[in-house]
């Protein structure tokens, strides 16, 4: 053990079991939770190092309990220490989601099935003791765009009239997800771990809401950071509605939540260039900003289309809301 390890980690990992084990640090892109890969003989597991104050295990640690508990593939916990910020999980192995289809392409359709039909699952079950995914919330995420990308782009728009194009919008879309499903937020293919016995297993879901069952649809269907097709996304789109009987107010608020998230994600990646020194998130945002446009031109999107029409240049919308950096 070296002295990048976190601090007290022998004794913790003697108590849980695992006293000499060997440990290797694992890449990441969080600036304080890390993680670590934990051998003993055959076997292995993974540490979480969540150090307070800036780091907290307690929602994962209570998110994925509850996802075990009704069924749900989350890494199963062996051991916590949530006031020094380590756990020990289960380790789903080496198969990332969106590693694993740069290497087999061809499964892309059946690997998004079983991705699909584990939503399907989830919101079969009744939602979780998790704060509700309310206007506030919603606006706060909505208003990254404004408060990040437009100053970036150089841009000055009515941020008055942009909080009411959305309250106007998803005002009838916040009566439709009552009593609501668990919503991860954050379901995409580098979040999905494939398994030896071809199940799907669930991460970084710390952050879940009780909010609308379209939500995880459209972030695993609208992926930030992989090129989903119209094509693959119109098909898993229609298996999962088939799956649930939904009707064609579905549609409205797949494209009001795709519209909404996405404006989030290209302000969030503007935040990671300008406020976290990390410039390679400015390549994800045209991909985002594809999906964004598609997703205004649906009718329910009407209020918040007339304010992108007013607001956003012409030119930033035709270069896809790239050319920041």
């Amino acid at each position: 053990m070296n002295s990048q390890l976190p601090e007290g980690v022998e004794s913790f990992l003697a108590d849980a079991g695992w006293a000499g084990a060997e440990v290797e640090a694992l890449p990441g892109d969080a600036s304080f939770r890390r993680y670590f890969r934990i051998r003993q003989g055959e076997g292995s597991a993974l540490l979480m190092d969540a150090p307070p104050p800036h780091e907290d295990p307690a929602p994962f640690l209570h998110v994925g309990k509850w996802l075990a508990e009704h069924g749900m593939r989350a890494p199963q916990i062996y051991a916590e220490a949530p006031a020094r910020g380590l756990v020990l999980l289960e380790d789903f192995g080496f198969d990332r989601m969106r590693d694993w289809l740069d290497l087999h392409a061809d499964a892309e359709t059946e690997t998004y099935r079983k991705a699909v039909d584990a939503l399907v699952e989830l919101h079969d079950r009744p939602p979780g003791p998790f704060l509700p995914y309310d206007m506030p919330t919603y606006l706060r995420e909505a208003r990254l765009l404004t408060e990040w990308f437009c100053p970036a782009a150089g841009i000055e728009v009515d941020a008055e009239a942009h909080d009411a194009a959305w309250i106007e919008a998803l005002t009838p879309l916040l009566e439709r997800q009552d009593p609501g499903v668990t919503v991860l937020r954050d379901y995409h293919a580098e979040n999905i771990m494939l398994l030896p016995d071809g199940g799907q297993g669930l991460i970084d879901f710390q952050d879940a809401l009780v909010g609308h069952a379209a939500y995880d649809l459209v972030s695993l269907l609208q992926d930030a950071r992989r090129d989903v097709s119209t094509d693959l996304e119109a098909e898993m789109f229609g298996h999962y509605c088939k799956a649930i009987g939904a009707d064609e107010r579905f549609a409205a608020d797949y494209a009001l939540l795709g519209a909404q998230r996405n404006a989030k994600i290209v302000g969030i990646f503007t935040r990671l260039w300008k406020r976290d020194g990390k410039p390679r998130y400015l390549a994800m945002i045209p991909r985002v900003w594809e999906a964004m446009e598609r997703d205004l031109k649906h009718p329910a999107l009407a209020p918040v289309a007339s304010w992108f029409d007013a607001n956003i240049p012409d030119l930033v919308r035709e270069n896809r809301g790239g050319g920041l950096g």
